[in-house]
């Protein structure tokens, strides 16, 4: 039986990432205790590797456990560059341990949107938020297609604000065919600030992966909807 409030880690590469997690949680699944993990090494020495490397694969498995190990029933790995691990982290813990993104993918699938744009601000995450949505469609989504189409602004990455950067990501929308989706799915917990802004831009729904996931597991761990005070954040 999940203990209450339920404790879900959070592993990070980002300070930004930890954030925006927080506050989803904090929105969409307060009844739960947060424990925040962050490596910011992580991002680096894939880059500087050239890609996960058998070392880093392990490293990550590490956190991974040390976090299951201190009681956490839950698991949402805000990198998704990372993603692959989790895949092996299923075959060795038998509790939930969400991908960054897997969630709003699935719920995206899961909808009435015949074509779905993905956005980024920073090369790496197109490709990878592609394979991802590709795979699930299969599982999700069978027997109705979808096109997708991925928009990249790196000027977003850049921006002060996040009204600034949802002009950008707009504007790549525009650029890429992508105008006429609908729905558009962010692909980096980075740009979740610019998600309202986006919507009203573009004047089609938004989803962002960190809200998706806590909703997902609060599902998962509190289906019975009782409500709960908010819990602190744990960091160590």
């Amino acid at each position: 039986m999940i203990p209450s409030p339920p404790l879900v880690a959070m592993i990070h590469a980002v300070p930004a990432a930890h954030r925006i997690a927080e506050a989803a949680f904090a929105q969409e699944f307060p009844r739960a205790t947060v424990w925040n993990v962050l490596d910011d090494r992580l991002l680096v020495d894939a880059r500087a590797a050239g890609g996960l490397t058998d070392a880093l694969r392990r490293r990550m498995l590490r956190l991974i456990g040390h976090v299951l190990d201190g009681g956490a029933q839950a698991l949402l790995l805000t990198c998704s560059s990372y993603g692959e691990v989790v895949d092996t982290a299923r075959t060795l813990w038998d509790v939930p341990v969400l991908k960054s993104d897997e969630a709003m993918f699935k719920a995206a699938l899961a909808g009435p949107y015949r074509r779905v744009a993905v956005v980024a601000s920073t090369p790496p995450a197109v490709p990878a938020a592609l394979a991802q949505l590709e795979a699930l469609v299969p599982e999700v989504r069978p027997d109705r297609p979808v096109d997708i189409v991925t928009a990249l602004s790196e000027e977003a990455a850049a921006a002060d604000d996040a009204e600034t950067a949802a002009r950008h990501l707009a504007d790549a929308l525009h650029a890429a065919g992508g105008a006429d989706a609908d729905a558009v799915l962010l692909a980096q917990y980075s740009l979740t600030p610019a998600r309202d802004a986006l919507a009203a831009l573009v004047g089609v729904p938004v989803l962002d992966g960190a809200g998706a996931a806590a909703r997902e597991l609060r599902g998962l761990l509190a289906p019975d909807g009782t409500p709960a005070a908010p819990a602190p954040a744990v960091t160590p």
